[in-house]
């Protein structure tokens, strides 16, 4: 399975990012592997509970 995301590096050297059906929650890491681990988290944490306020995303088919 692959997830998308977004990143970027900020002048403290700090990684912020977010993954993309969740760009209201954001994370940071020390470094991009880092922070890579900080988004399986979160992906992991909003994909099997229901939080309260997480945006979801989802596809319908319709005829």
């Amino acid at each position: 399975m692959k997830i998308r995301f977004t990143y970027w590096k900020e002048v403290d050297g700090h990684y912020l990012g977010y993954l993309n059906d969740y760009p209201d929650h954001w994370t940071q890491g020390d470094s991009l592997d880092d922070l890579k681990e900080q988004i399986k988290d979160l992906h992991e944490t909003f994909s099997v509970e229901q939080i309260p306020g997480i945006r979801k995303i989802e596809e319908l088919e319709v005829a």
